[in-house]
C-alpha cells in the first residue's frame, strides 16, 4: 500500500512516499528556517504562505523522485494536529484536493503519534507495544503506545516544551534561530573543557518534578534560572561563558527528560523504548538515554538525526496504520492547534 504524506505543523514542507508503512521511497523537505532566522523564531503567517508556495511542487517532486504516477497512490495522509493552525490548514487543504481528486481515502495524522512513527522505517523490527517519549520544539510527552493505533499520554509538560527552552535560552544568548544545535555544541565544548561536573558547579541549575504526576515535565523554571544567571554576569560586568552555561543547561534538560525515563523503565511493563522529535537529536540526551536503557536492560530505539526533525515520511507511516485501523477521515474534517479538542 502506497501513502502519500504531507506536513506543514510548522517550518518545514514536507511531502514523502511511503510503502506499508515501512519503506520510504521519496521525502522531499524544504526547511524555512534562513526564512525566520531574521526574526528570531517562525512568524507563523509567512510560514503558511511559504507552504501554499510549495507544497504542489514538492509533492510532484516527490512522485517522480519515487518513480511511480499518481495514480498509485493509494491514500493521502496529512498532519491535521497538533501545530500552527495556518500552517497545518494549508497543508491539510491541499491533502483534501489531492484525496478527492485522486478518489482515494484521506487520513488525518496526530503529528505527536508521527513522530513516534519516524522509528518504523529506520527499525523495520521495532512492533508496539512499547513506551515512547515525543519531545520538539512545541511539545514534550511520555506515552504508552499499547498498539499502532492505540496510545495512552502518561505525562507532558506542564508549561515550555524542551526544544522550546532551548530556543529561547539561546535567543538570550544572542544566537540565532533555532539555537537548539548550537547550543549542543557549545555545551559538548564545556563539558571537554572542564567536565560536566564543574560546568554544573559554576552554573547550578533547577531540575522539578512533581510527585503527583511523575511523568510530567517542566522547562519554564529551568529557563528562567538560565536567564537569571546571563542577567547576573551582565549585571556585575562579568563575561558569561557561553560553552559552560550551555554544558549546565543541556545536562538539566537531558537529566529532567531522562529521569522520566528511569521511572518507566521501574513501573512500565515494558522492555522497549522509542524516542522521536528533534530534541531527540541532542548527543547529550542520546548518550544519557543509552546509558539508562543499558543499566535497565531495555531496547532503545532513536531514529537518525536526520529523521528526528518534522518530516512527511512519519506521517506517511503512521497514516498507514491508522487507515488499517479505519480511521479515515471526511472531507469536512478540520485542523486543530492543540491536541484537546
Amino acid at each position: 500500500m502506497l501513502i502519500l504524506g504531507i506536513e506543514s505543523s510548522c517550518d518545514e514542507t514536507s511531502v514523502a512516499l511511503v510503502e506499508d508503512g515501512r519503506k520510504v521511497l521519496s521525502v522531499e523537505t524544504l526547511s524555512q528556517i534562513e526564512i525566520h532566522k531574521v526574526y528570531g523564531g517562525v512568524v507563523p503567517e509567512i510560514a503558511s504562505r511559504k507552504h501554499l508556495e510549495t507544497v504542489a511542487g514538492l509533492t510532484q517532486r516527490a512522485i517522480e523522485s519515487a518513480g511511480i504516477t499518481k495514480e498509485q497512490i493509494d491514500a493521502i495522509a496529512c498532519t491535521n494536529r497538533p501545530g500552527l493552525i495556518g500552517a497545518l490548514l494549508t497543508g491539510f487543504s491541499f491533502a483534501k484536493g489531492a484525496a478527492y481528486s485522486l478518489g482515494v481515502p484521506l487520513v488525518a495524522v496526530n503529528h505527536i503519534q508521527g513522530h513516534i512513527a519516524a522509528a518504523y522505517p529506520a527499525f523495520p523490527e521495532l512492533k508496539p507495544p512499547f513506551t515512547a517519549l515525543s519531545v520538539s520544539g512545541g511539545n514534550t510527552f511520555f506515552i504508552r503506545v499499547k498498539d499502532y493505533t492505540d496510545m495512552e499520554v502518561l505525562g507532558s509538560t506542564r508549561d515550555d516544551a524542551a526544544g522550546e527552552a532551548f530556543d529561547k535560552v539561546a535567543r538570550v544568548m544572542g544566537i540565532p534561530y533555532p539555537g537548539g544545535s548550537t547550543i549542543d555544541r557549545l555545551a559538548r565544548q564545556g563539558r571537554e573543557r572542564l567536565g560536566i561536573a564543574e560546568c554544573m558547579k559554576r552554573f547550578p541549575l533547577p531540575r522539578p518534578s512533581f510527585e503527583d504526576a511523575p511523568y510530567d515535565t517542566s522547562f519554564s523554571g529551568l529557563k528562567t534560572a538560565f536567564i537569571n544567571a546571563i542577567h547576573h554576569a551582565e549585571q556585575t560586568g562579568e563575561e558569561v561563558d557561553k560553552e559552560v552555561l550551555s554544558a549546565s543547561f543541556t545536562e538539566a534538560v537531558a537529566d529532567i527528560i531522562v529521569s522520566r525515563f528511569v521511572y518507566a523503565a521501574e513501573h512500565e511493563d515494558s522492555d522497549t523504548f522509542v524516542v522521536g522529535g528533534g530534541v531527540a537529536a541532542n548527543t547529550r540526551l542520546r548518550e544519557k538515554l543509552a546509558a539508562a536503557a543499558e543499566k535497565y536492560h531495555k531496547k532503545l530505539f532513536i531514529p537518525p538525526l536526520s529523521v528526528c526533525g518534522d518530516n512527511a515520511a512519519m506521517i506517511a507511516s503512521q497514516g498507514y496504520y491508522d487507515l488499517l485501523a479505519g480511521k479515515i477521515a471526511p472531507l469536512d474534517e478540520n485542523a486543530f492547534a492543540n491536541l484537546e479538542y
